[in-house]
């Protein structure tokens, strides 16, 4: 279960979303802003203390939160963007969500003591690895891990909502928005090319 970034996204559009785990634009960049105030004031000697999840369940988070988004040649992970600093705002913001955010971590660490008598954190690498293919593909998955699909699918949706409303998230898709233009010369006839298409009138 190591897709890249760019299959994280499209399997995102693809999936069905759990409802209580969706967040409109604005509320991801409010949410980020104050992520990114909370993790520039954690320092060793005085760690990020989450405010919603327990110890535990914020260390599944971290783990969880990079296995989706890792650190690549481009930039950093998830934890990097703060992506867990946002969830923890996020669930502490909108209450309502809480419980399938709560509920479902219970349920990645329940699925893995039945299948391996380790909760997701002692899991090994591999062991996590087979929970969340039978997880991550909607199409696939069984109608018993319908739970967790939901889940999942809602946790992705959310730590790729974190990553990319971050600075680094936007430089990492080399966004170019929100910058003055001072003369629109046309798209660039190379990538015109690729695209395929063409301004000339028929």
């Amino acid at each position: 279960m190591k897709p890249n970034r760019r299959t994280v996204l499209q399997s995102i559009a693809a999936a069905p979303m759990a409802a209580a785990m969706i967040w409109t634009d604005a509320e991801a960049q409010e949410a980020h802003q104050h992520a990114q105030a909370a993790a520039k004031k954690a320092t060793a000697a005085a760690p990020f203390k989450p405010k919603f999840f327990t110890r535990h369940e914020y260390a599944v988070v971290t783990l969880l939160v990079d296995l989706i988004i890792p650190k690549d040649e481009r930039s950093g992970g998830a934890t990097d963007a703060a992506v867990p600093q946002f969830m923890d705002f996020m669930m502490v913001d909108q209450p309502a969500r809480q419980t399938a955010m709560r509920g479902g971590l219970a349920w990645l660490d329940r699925e893995c003591v039945s299948r391996f008598e380790k909760d997701f954190l002692t899991a090994t690498a591999a062991q996590r690895t087979e929970v969340l293919d039978d997880i991550a593909w909607p199409d696939k998955a069984k109608p018993a891990h319908a739970h967790g699909v939901a889940f999942f699918n809602g946790f992705r949706d959310l730590t790729a909502s974190g990553f990319f409303t971050s600075k680094m998230g936007i430089d990492d898709l080399k966004y170019m928005g929100n910058r003055y233009v001072p003369e629109w010369t046309g798209c660039p006839p190379e990538v015109m090319k690729k695209l395929g298409v063409s301004f000339d009138a028929e």
